[in-house]
C-alpha cells in the first residue's frame, strides 16, 4: 500500500500555475508602476538639468561680463532643486531596476542619464521601449 504525502497533491502542477500567474501579474503591474514613476522623474530631472545649465552659463559666462547679481538672488535655488529631484530620480531608477531585473551596465547609464544633459531623455525613451517590449512578452507568457 502506498501512501502520498499530504504536501504534494496529484494535481500540483495545475494548483501550482494560478498562484504563479497571479503573481507575475502582480509583478508586471508593479514593474509597469516603477517604469512609469522613472519616465516622470526622468523627464522632470532633465528638465532640471537643462535649468541649471542655464543657470550655470548665466552666472558664469553672462556673469563674466554683465553684473548678474541681482537676478542671481532669484535663482540660486536651482542646483539645490536639481540635487533633491536627482535623489528622488536615482529612488526610482533603483526601483525599475530591481523589477525589471537588469545589469550592472543598464543601473550605471540610468544613473548616468540624471547628471549628463538630454542623456534622460534618450535614454528614458530606449528604457521605456525595451520594458514595454519585456513586459509585454511576460504579459503573454502568462496570459490565462
Amino acid at each position: 500500500m502506498t501512501t502520498q504525502d499530504p504536501a504534494t497533491p496529484t494535481d500540483a502542477p495545475a494548483d501550482a500555475a494560478a498562484p504563479r500567474a497571479e503573481a507575475a501579474r502582480t509583478a508586471i503591474r508593479k514593474a509597469r508602476g516603477a517604469l512609469s514613476r522613472y519616465r516622470v522623474l526622468a523627464i522632470v530631472t532633465g528638465v532640471m538639468l537643462l535649468v541649471l545649465c542655464v543657470e550655470l552659463l548665466v552666472k558664469y559666462g553672462v556673469g563674466a561680463v554683465v553684473d548678474v547679481d541681482p537676478v542671481m538672488r532669484y535663482v540660486s535655488w536651482i542646483p539645490f532643486a536639481h540635487g533633491w529631484i536627482y535623489v528622488v530620480y536615482l529612488v526610482t531608477v533603483l526601483d525599475l531596476w530591481t523589477k525589471m531585473r537588469w545589469g550592472w551596465g543598464r543601473l550605471a547609464t540610468m544613473v548616468f542619464a540624471g547628471v549628463v544633459p538630454v542623456m534622460s531623455f534618450v535614454l528614458e525613451k530606449k528604457v521605456h521601449a525595451e520594458a514595454e517590449a519585456k513586459l509585454a512578452a511576460l504579459e503573454e507568457q502568462y496570459a490565462s
